[in-house]
C-alpha cells in the first residue's frame, strides 16, 4: 500500500511538470489579472450595426457567464466597481491586454491570503426591532 501511494505521488508530480509553457503563462496571466495587476481594454461590439457600444479600460477581472459578462475593476487603492453587460446573438466583446507583463513559464502562481480566512462581518440591525422582539417575548412569558 505504501509503495502504491509513493508511485501515485511520483506520477502526479511528473504529470504536473508536463505542461506547455503557453498554458502555464496563460494561467499566470489570468491570475495576475484577477489580482488587478494587468490593464485590459474590453470593447462591446454590435455585429449587426458594426458599432462599438461600450469600451472599458482599466485593471479589470473578467468573468464570462455565457449570457452576461461581469467586469470587476480596481479604480483606486481601495475603490472597486462592478459592471454587468448582457451578451446576445448580435452583441459580443473582445478583451485585450494593454501591455506585456513578465510571468513565469516554470512555476504556476498561487495566491494565498491568510487574512481572508476570517470574514469581515457587518452587523445590521435596528434598535426598534430589538425592542419589539424583547417586548413580544416578555408578553409571551
Amino acid at each position: 500500500m505504501k509503495n502504491l501511494m509513493i508511485a501515485a505521488a511520483v506520477l502526479a508530480v511528473g504529470l504536473a511538470g508536463c505542461q506547455d509553457d503557453a498554458k502555464i503563462a496563460s494561467r499566470n496571466l489570468s491570475k495576475a489579472a484577477d489580482n488587478f495587476e494587468i490593464v485590459r481594454r474590453v470593447v462591446f461590439y454590435n455585429g449587426i450595426t458594426g458599432n462599438y457600444m461600450l469600451e472599458i479600460t482599466g485593471r479589470c477581472s473578467i468573468e464570462d457567464q455565457t449570457t452576461q459578462l461581469e467586469l470587476t475593476c480596481k479604480d483606486g487603492p481601495d475603490r472597486f466597481s462592478k459592471h454587468f453587460l448582457g451578451l446576445s446573438d448580435n452583441v459580443t466583446y473582445f478583451a485585450e491586454q494593454v501591455g506585456a507583463v513578465d510571468v513565469s513559464v516554470f512555476h504556476t502562481r498561487i495566491t494565498w491570503k491568510p487574512q481572508s480566512i476570517i470574514p469581515d462581518v457587518d452587523l445590521r440591525t435596528s434598535g426598534e426591532e430589538l425592542f419589539e422582539n424583547a417586548s413580544e417575548k416578555n408578553q409571551a412569558d
